[in-house]
């Protein structure tokens, strides 16, 4: 049967043991749970508790008055918790209250602002961000088309103006990167960009960008802009393969010759020098040589103006002793039988085995020497003698 069925004696059975159960156990009353947290609540926020029966009305009113509350402390005290944020040690904050910029901007740290009233911006001033412009056929001032990839690399310098100067500092940084690239490749030839003007291109890039930051106000500061790549377009790479490799072989060829004239010139300059020393030395010799003769020929004159019989006779044999010297035939005056004797001095040296064929000029080999031409000469002693003599006179030394 169930509790509230009619004929229970107006008893009113709950089927958890309730009501008229008192002493049997079983869960707990829904209407007393409400009640106690409502009692709870009013002791918590001050509220008043209602009495009897008739307070019902009283105790729901008081229900929804410390429910209110209670909510409301909570969501303060979310807000005040959702206020609270940390600045790391690479970053700065830039509040803005109500749209408007605080003075001071945030260093790193635990920072409270009021939420829904600040709002806090980090920013990183410390990282290094890199972006690379690649795939941009651009016009040199040659009008030759250039694929050309441009690597950027730039830091956050002032982050006021970055957060609220421009609406999108990184495409007001694509932007200007784009115009700084196309206006220095339009600037400057093919060949340079392409051989030994790359970091020259680069350096005035990075001039150019850093002026277009400067006067957007965006806070970024570039550190460094770098051309990672640049190439012909594909229809024409081939052409300009077999010109870069035509321009490789003159400068091969300029080489070679600078290389051979650098070695040529010097051993020519080399050359002449050591010519002109040797003329040097022979026009001194040569002058050396006629200052002495001239000296010579003054003394000889002063000799002869003294004794002039004498120092010609002197001069004379001097002159056949010279002739004579260099001579390897000797002719022996004989006074009886033939008149003039042809001694074969050089063939004489190579059968006594002489190392050269020079005459002896030693008093004791001149004596070998006559006795070995002794039966070439005439019979009689005293001639032999004195041919022998005349030998001696003639092949002597001075």
């Amino acid at each position: 049967m169930a509790w509230n069925e009619p004929g229970n004696n107006g008893k009113n059975h709950d089927p958890w043991g309730g009501g008229g159960r008192g002493g049997d156990q079983g869960p707990p009353d829904i209407d007393e749970v409400i009640k106690n947290l409502t009692k709870k609540f009013n002791n918590l926020f001050g509220g008043r508790s209602g009495r009897g029966g008739g307070g019902g009305g009283s105790g729901r009113g008081s229900l929804s008055g410390g429910f209110l509350a209670g909510v409301g402390v909570v969501v303060v005290a979310v807000w005040a918790f959702f206020g609270l944020y940390v600045v790391d040690e690479a970053e700065r904050a830039v509040v803005l209250r109500f749209g408007r910029v605080l003075d001071a901007v945030v260093q790193p740290g635990l920072h409270w602002n009021p939420p829904l009233i600040d709002e806090v911006n980090l920013v990183n001033v410390s990282e290094l961000n890199r972006k690379t412009y690649d795939n941009n056929a651009m016009l040199t001032t040659d009008e030759n088309i250039i694929d050309i990839a441009v690597t950027v690399q730039y830091r956050i310098e002032d982050p006021v103006d970055y957060v609220i100067a421009v609406q999108d500092p990184e495409r007001s940084l694509d932007n200007a990167a784009e115009s700084a690239i196309r206006h220095e490749v339009g600037s400057n030839f093919m060949d340079q960009i392409l051989t030994t003007g790359r970091a020259q291109m680069a350096a005035a890039v990075e001039d150019r960008l850093q002026s277009y930051m400067d006067r957007y106000n965006t806070g970024i500061r570039v550190a460094e802009v770098n051309v990672v790549d640049a190439q012909p377009p594909g229809a024409v790479r081939p052409a300009f393969d077999d010109v870069i490799r035509a321009r490789e072989d003159e400068q091969r060829a300029q080489n070679q010759a600078q290389q051979y004239a650098n070695q040529v010139i010097p051993e020519a300059r080399g050359e002449a020098q050591r010519q002109i020393e040797q003329a040097n030395a022979y026009k001194e010799d040569v002058i050396a040589r006629a200052e002495g003769e001239a000296s010579r020929f003054e003394q000889l004159l002063t000799e002869y103006s003294k004794a002039p019989l004498v120092t010609r006779q002197r001069l004379y044999i001097e002159s056949l002793q010279d002739v004579m010297t260099a001579s390897s035939k000797i002719m022996i005056d004989v006074e009886n039988g033939n008149n003039l004797l042809y001694l074969p001095l050089d063939k004489l040296m190579e059968q006594s085995g002489a190392a050269n064929a020079n005459v002896p000029n030693s008093a004791r080999e001149l004596q070998d020497l006559a006795d070995r031409i002794a039966p070439y000469l005439p019979a009689p002693g005293g001639n032999s003698s004195v041919n022998t003599s005349r030998l001696n006179n003639t092949r002597g030394g001075r």
